[in-house]
């Protein structure tokens, strides 16, 4: 498995980086199977984000802080998943989420960690590169020096689990162009439902 600057070590622990994860050809088909889903507005706490989404599989609520079981995974991602498992040594049966988002030009994401019930994260990035940042959860450990900032690029693929999942958040930086990214999540196994 091929991972980025594997040599300068500069990702914490339990974060991984694989560019071309995806063949262009691989690309396009998800690109347009994308445009084909119903995406809406993403909503936080009552505040409208500039992104776009739809997730299949298990639904969290950010209001109520709870988890649903939701429609089902469409067939046409599923070799998404199966490639994603086979690469990182996943169960494809582990996967319990995926969620589509588009984000417009100008998006941002803002520093966050992914919502509790989930586990391990692995997302897809499709159709343009972006800029990627990782630093620690503890305020007190953050500070200019302690932020990793990376490209990203299209087709690539990033999974976070263990440490960087639980002991660090990331944020996305403004979107030069049009980006969709493909995000699979597991369920922590207290949370299963």
């Amino acid at each position: 498995m091929h991972t980025l600057f594997p040599e300068l070590n500069i990702f914490p622990e339990g974060f991984q980086y694989f560019p071309d994860f995806l063949t262009t050809e691989e690309e396009q088909y998800l690109y347009h199977k994308i445009l084909k889903v119903e995406l809406h507005t993403f909503t936080f706490q009552g505040f409208e984000a500039k992104r776009r989404v739809e997730s299949f599989g298990y639904d969290y609520h950010f209001d109520s802080r709870s988890i649903t079981k939701g429609r089902e995974i469409p067939e046409e991602f599923i070799f998404l998943i199966e490639k994603v498992s086979q690469h990182i040594n996943v169960s494809v049966e582990k996967f319990a989420e995926l969620l589509v988002t588009e984000y417009p030009l100008g998006s941002v994401i803002n520093w966050h960690r992914d919502a509790p019930p989930f586990d391990l994260i692995a997302g897809i990035s499709l159709m343009t590169d972006c800029t990627f940042r990782l630093r620690p959860y503890d305020k007190k450990k953050q500070g200019r020096n302690s932020i990793i900032s990376f490209p990203v690029q299209r087709r690539s693929l990033y999974v976070m689990q263990g440490v960087a999942r639980s002991e660090w958040e990331h944020s996305i930086r403004t979107v030069k162009q049009v980006r969709y990214s493909l995000t699979l999540r597991t369920l922590r196994e207290s949370r299963k439902v």
